[in-house]
């Protein structure tokens, strides 16, 4: 996220800049060390995916992932027109191995799908050159139907084996790691467009390794370029469900701008936060609301101050995701073309797209079907940190998770969240 978005005060008047820096280095509970709404109910498959359809035939399109928000039309823009706009906006480069070279078989987009979405956060003033880890990894399976998308947060702190690894210009050996090295290691020492291709392949082959998930398409989201997308869509309205105290974003009495806390790193590889005298922390309460482009960005980076610190910030940005969702299938974004292309525009600059040999367009009209409604999160390990036995700090996933991932690769994951309805956000 950038560090030039203005800041609020306490009574919601806007100051002039927002001050703060990155919140430095992850702890899940104090633990590790790292870089850098609406309810389901029910327990059964209809209470898991229910469908709502836009105004006139104006659907809501899933393009590869929860981030791709791609739109079938309105009542001022054409289907065909608007697809072609799009297709020819978005970024694409190969950044995974085809799934026809992984399974040995012709690709269509007929069947179930598993998308790697990846974000990354990198610094406004970071040097080229400098290794990215992945600041969230995102599993999106999409059933044979077409019909619904799961999406199923891989924690950054998991303990993995990465596999051996040549860039072309370095070579990785191979060892145990937190699973956001692998985007690190496969990208050191290159820039631009190579890195991040030969990350996301080391965490895709990471992935494989670990898990035997293989993808049939992915997506690389540049944080700091989305927001611009909130900027165009004057924020978002999104549901806060649970009371977050910023790290980065402070007033004082005169009402200027403070960053509200010193950060140190302690023994056990945490943060300890020590309150500023005279600063108070911008707080998000608990509540439907209207966030500004600044509010909802700042809110979305949160997890010091939050008990289950990274699985909140998951949380929380898929309900970002959500909310972004139904701010751009809205009318008043839907009725204008102006306001429409200019989403379309920072949508595109913001995300790289390896389509896995598939034709966008046809990801598009085939994934039609899904919207915001259907569009459902997943806990992984229950939403709470769960140590690795192998390494004090970093962690693993638990059995209830590795069951889940197996029904990715099987194409049962609706089956097994109807014995698990838990597991589903409620946002």
């Amino acid at each position: 996220m950038t560090s030039e978005q203005p800041a609020a005060s306490g009574d919601g008047t806007r100051p002039h800049a927002l001050a703060g820096t990155e919140a430095g280095k992850d702890r899940s509970r104090g633990k590790g060390k790292g870089n850098n709404g609406e309810p389901v109910t029910g327990a059964n498959t209809s209470s898991l995916r229910r469908t709502r359809r836009d105004p006139k035939w104006a659907r809501t399109l899933i393009v590869l992932g929860a981030l791709m928000m791609m739109l079938a039309g309105s009542a001022f823009v054409t289907k065909n027109l608007l697809v072609g706009y799009v297709t020819s906006n978005v970024q694409q480069d190969d950044l995974i191995v085809p799934a026809a070279e992984q399974q040995g078989r012709h690709v269509t987009i007929s069947g179930a799908k598993t998308i790697l979405l990846v974000g990354i956060d990198p610094r406004p003033d970071q040097d080229p050159s400098e290794a990215i880890r992945s600041d969230s990894i995102i599993v999106v399976h999409i059933p044979a139907d077409h019909r619904s998308a799961y999406l199923i947060s891989i924690p950054r702190d998991t303990w993995v084996r990465i596999p051996e690894f040549n860039n072309g210009r370095t070579r990785y050996n191979g060892g145990h790691d937190k699973i956001n090295a692998a985007f690190a290691e496969g990208g050191l020492k290159l820039t631009g467009k190579d890195q991040r291709r030969y990350g996301m392949s080391l965490l895709a082959k990471t992935i494989e390794e670990n898990w035997d998930l293989t993808f049939d398409a992915a997506a690389i989201v540049d944080f700091a370029g989305f927001t611009k997308v909130v900027d165009v869509l004057g924020g978002v309205d999104m549901y806060v469900d649970q009371e977050t105290r910023s790290v980065h974003i402070g007033h004082n009495a005169k009402g200027e701008t403070k960053v509200p806390y010193i950060q140190r790193f302690n023994s056990s590889g945490g943060t300890d936060l020590i309150p500023i005298a005279g600063v108070t922390p911008q707080t998000y309460h608990v509540g439907y609301q209207h966030l500004e482009p600044w509010q909802a960005l700042d809110y979305v980076r949160q997890r010091d101050t939050l008990p289950n610190s990274d699985y909140d910030r998951q949380r929380h940005q898929q309900q970002f995701i959500k909310a972004l969702f139904r701010e751009i299938a809205s009318r008043d974004v839907l009725t204008d073309p102006g306001k429409l292309k200019k989403v379309l525009d920072v949508v595109g600059q913001s995300m790289t797209i390896d389509s896995g040999g598939i034709d966008l367009q046809d990801w598009i009209f085939a994934m039609k079907g899904i919207g915001a409604d259907n569009l459902l999160t997943v806990k992984s390990n229950n939403g709470t940190f769960h140590e690795s036995a192998e390494q004090p700090g970093a962690e693993a996933l638990d059995d209830t998770t590795l069951a889940l991932l197996q029904a990715v690769r099987s194409n049962t994951v609706e089956q097994f969240l109807t014995s698990h309805v838990d597991l589903v956000s409620k946002s």
